[in-house]
């Protein structure tokens, strides 16, 4: 089988801040920035990387989740245990002090884990984890 993985979500609660983020902080690619009933889906991804996408995305956006669940969304969000996900770069600690020096929240500082990897974590503006590790 030939499969790649094409787009990944990620809620947000501000599409500008997110937008920023994505683009100007971790120099992504804007691929597509679609309203529709007030909201925006935007999708970025790795420059040189046309066949991998984040699409960030309204939280809830679906008609079928309730709003008991549209609210425990959104705390789960605040708290930063909602949603993720685990980029690579070759230069850690270069990228670790360009995405703070941003001003981005910090989890972890560049590690080496106990598991092989080195790594670092953020919290994009919407509390997404960001986890980056090196490629080796």
């Amino acid at each position: 089988m030939d499969i790649s993985i094409y787009s990944s979500f990620l809620p947000h609660d501000d599409p500008d801040t997110s937008l920023a983020f994505y683009r100007d902080v971790l120099g992504f690619e804007v691929r597509g920035d679609v309203g529709y009933d007030g909201m925006r889906w935007i999708t970025v991804g790795p420059a040189g990387q046309p066949g991998t996408s984040i699409v960030l995305e309204p939280p809830a956006a679906d008609p079928g989740v309730t709003e008991d669940e549209r609210k425990m969304i959104a705390e789960m969000m605040a708290k930063g245990t909602y949603a993720g996900v685990v980029l690579a770069t070759k230069d850690l600690d270069g990228t670790f002090e360009r995405v703070q020096a941003a001003g981005a929240d910090v989890v972890q500082e560049p590690t080496d884990q106990p598991y092989g990897v080195r790594d670092c974590a953020f919290r994009d503006p919407a509390g997404n984890m960001i986890r980056i590790e090196e490629r080796r």
